[in-house]
């Protein structure tokens, strides 16, 4: 009798999807003043995160009675969370690249980190109710291992950022940035970003319980 060994499904494609390259060559010693660097993003994303909050109980209330996320608001928030991710990926969420961020909530094409979400065309009016608060709680006791208290990816003090402190101390060291720690870096912060989005209310797919790791998103579409 024949058998056929059928290799495991690839996992789909989550509908947020965060990319990146490693930018070498890396400067040995810029990482040790990101932190001074990055300050203008810090001050901007501040109040960006203060209208984000306010646009997501806008949305809501406009999900709730109507099913969808009104798209120019769905666009800025999305925005909110590529600019952030850009600067966490410059300073103290991977370190990956010296390229300063763009000042911009719209996706840079040569900048060598990005992150996008696909619009939903309708969400559940019933998920909107318990998603953010009660669903999402078994990631929110992962997130607070992986971010620390900061609860932010870029300012991060938990696991994240303990990952990249070796990675900066092995860039002083060495000059190179371990392949394999960094794959591992992204994986984390794909986590802390899909869970972001769900609670958010821009998507109603529940966010995996898998790190996938490295610079690009793995599955399949279908």
């Amino acid at each position: 009798m024949n058998t056929k060994t059928v290799p495991p499904a690839a996992p789909r494609v989550h509908p947020a999807r965060l990319t990146a390259a490693l930018d070498e060559p890396l400067n040995r010693w810029l990482w040790l003043v990101k932190w001074l660097l990055v300050v203008p993003h810090y001050v901007i994303l501040l109040f960006l995160w203060v209208a984000f909050v306010a646009t997501s109980v806008v949305a809501f209330f406009a999900i709730l009675f109507t099913g969808r996320y009104p798209r120019p608001l769905f666009d800025f928030n999305t925005g909110v969370l590529r600019w952030s991710w850009r600067v966490a990926y410059y300073a103290y969420g991977a370190l990956g690249t010296d390229r300063y961020p763009p000042f911009t909530l719209a996706d840079v094409p040569d900048y060598p980190a990005h992150w996008d979400l696909e619009y939903p065309g309708t969400l559940s009016r019933g998920l909107v109710l318990v998603k953010w608060w009660l669903l999402a709680i078994p990631h929110y006791v992962v997130l607070g291992f992986l971010v620390g208290g900061a609860g932010e990816v870029w300012l991060s003090c938990g696991l994240i950022g303990l990952l990249v402190l070796f990675a900066g101390v092995a860039l002083a060291v060495t000059g190179r940035y371990p392949r394999s720690l960094f794959d591992l870096v992204l994986g984390l912060d794909r986590w802390v970003l899909r869970v972001a989005a769900y609670a958010a209310l821009l998507t109603d797919v529940y966010p995996p319980f898998r790190l996938d790791q490295g610079g690009e998103e793995p599955g399949t579409v279908s």
